[in-house]
């Protein structure tokens, strides 16, 4: 009747307000670099399935094999031995070790919540690119002659997939705990860069097709991108109502304050008397 309107017009407006609040909230916690990161993530996906696409309806395979040939011209014994070193930075074993080493330092230093993202990240982006190579199991490219020994299957490449995977990821890490913009800007560009040449390494040596490399790349950043997604979700959301956790990945008062009279004090050094 009339005399219920009221109290459920009160009801139905504190509710949207509680609601509002919540989606604001939540906004805020997330923030923009969640939604980059989600961003990235179904953008990278969407590639790999449209690349999938292509490669099994056989449109890559005469730009691949243009491709391989056109790199063998540049064969030359020098850059035989650089693309192996290069290519031995993604490695399994090389890059789980390049991902403990770092994840020891991250909890060290009191960045436990990054030191699992690290773990995980690398773990899952192994068995992610296992799995595919099984699903797929594309024969290696008999193009050109191979300059290295290779055992299994070629789409996605492992060895792309692996560095997007924990350079980026490591790189990520790094660049969250610096405060300058064109230090993390650097830093991550540093990391693409890694990234992009053990990808060539992998047309150099002949051992995968561009199309290769391409989808362990999608593959890798797709991963990554989860899960600094992920990371980023936790500590803006979840860990906002546990500021002894917060404290574990963000710099204390005392840090920052050494940090300013350290540029006082260098500013002054240059001023002089």
């Amino acid at each position: 009747g009339p005399g219920m309107a009221h109290p459920v017009r009160e009801l139905l407006v504190t509710l949207l307000r509680a609601a509002f609040r919540r989606l604001h909230d939540l906004r805020a916690a997330l923030g923009a670099v969640v939604l980059a990161g989600a961003v990235v993530a179904v953008l990278a996906v969407w590639a790999f399935v449209a690349l999938v696409e292509l490669v099994q309806e056989g449109d890559t395979q005469r730009f691949d094999e243009a491709a391989l040939e056109a790199i063998d011209r540049l064969h030359a014994p020098w850059l035989d031995l650089l693309m192996l070193e290069v290519t031995a930075l993604g490695n399994v074993g090389v890059v789980f070790v390049t991902a403990g080493v770092a994840a020891t330092f991250l909890w060290l230093t009191r960045h436990r919540y990054s030191a699992y993202l690290l773990g995980v990240s690398t773990a899952g982006g192994v068995l992610v690119s296992f799995v595919l190579k099984s699903i797929f199991a594309r024969p290696r490219p008999e193009v050109v002659e191979w300059s290295t020994h290779v055992s299994t299957s070629s789409f996605p490449s492992g060895h792309a997939t692996a560095a997007a995977v924990v350079y980026l990821t490591v790189g990520y890490l790094v660049a969250r705990l610096q405060r300058r913009r064109w230090v993390r800007a650097v830093t991550m560009a540093l990391a693409a860069l890694l990234v992009v040449l053990i990808a060539f390494s992998r047309l150099a040596l002949g051992v995968h097709y561009p199309s290769d490399v391409a989808a362990g790349m999608t593959v890798g950043l797709a991963w990554a991108a989860f899960c600094m997604t992920t990371l980023e979700s936790i500590q803006r959301f979840i860990m906002r109502d546990a500021p002894e956790e917060r404290a574990q990945e963000e710099p204390s008062p005392e840090d920052e304050a050494d940090e300013l009279r350290e540029r006082v004090a260098g500013r002054e050094a240059i001023a002089g008397p």
